[in-house]
């Protein structure tokens, strides 16, 4: 019998060794994620400096290159990962998805304006956005970084005026009045996600101070009439 019983916990050791290597495994590699995501965020922080909102084009380009490792890196999550097993190993990553999703999303904010799809964020990091299909951003982490990028926003309100550009916060104002209309949407029930967008509320009004200095001050331009097709 002691044996026997030495034997299952010798398979027990074994299981646990295995376990504890892939996760360290995972840990590696996603610190190299994590370097590379530093690297992103450092090179976007520069449209909050003097001179910054000139080098947009500059950042998003170089940002993007960036990404191209951050992709790398979860290809090689993807090929360490078991199938069917990407919850149970979900925490070692989750924050770092997070972050980059709101890169992304600033990133593609910087660029056009516009709001970055989950498709268009997945492809960024070289994952897919559907379960069934492998590694994948989930939905939550997705809104996380969308989360982030309001607040973001905010604060690139701010240092938009103090950099001289008075029309920039008009149109962050009304992007994330529309972000936070679309997450009003949402029945949320993650307790994380239901806290961040709780905290919306501030960002909008944060940036709704701005708009409103600048009109108080004299600041806020004026907007033009829509012109017909034909003019």
């Amino acid at each position: 019998m002691p044996s026997d019983m030495n034997s299952i916990f010798a398979a027990f050791q074994d299981h646990i060794n295995v376990e504890q290597d892939l996760r360290e495994e995972i840990r590696q590699v996603n610190k190299d994620i994590d370097q590379k995501t530093r690297e992103i965020q450092t090179t976007l922080q520069i449209i909050h400096h003097e001179g910054g909102l000139l080098k947009i084009p500059e950042c998003c380009s170089l940002a993007r290159k960036l990404f191209l490792d951050v992709k790398s890196g979860f290809s090689k999550l993807s090929s360490i990962v078991p199938d069917n097993e990407y919850y149970r190993f979900h925490d070692h990553w989750r924050f770092s998805i997070q972050r980059l999703a709101f890169l992304g999303a600033l990133t593609i904010y910087l660029e056009s304006g516009q709001m970055a799809m989950i498709e268009e964020v997945a492809q960024l990091l070289g994952v897919t956005t559907k379960r069934e299909e492998g590694f994948h951003i989930d939905l939550e982490d997705y809104l996380m970084g969308l989360l982030q990028l309001a607040s973001e926003l905010a604060r690139f309100a701010v240092n938009s005026v103090t950099n001289g550009d008075y029309k920039r916060p008009l149109h962050v104002s009304q992007f994330v009045a529309e972000l936070n209309s679309g997450f009003r949407l949402l029945n949320l029930k993650n307790d994380g996600l239901r806290k961040r967008f709780d905290a919306l509320k501030y960002d909008v009004k944060k940036i709704e101070e701005v708009v409103y200095d600048l009109s108080i001050r004299g600041l806020k331009p004026e907007e033009k009439p829509e012109q017909s097709a034909s003019t």
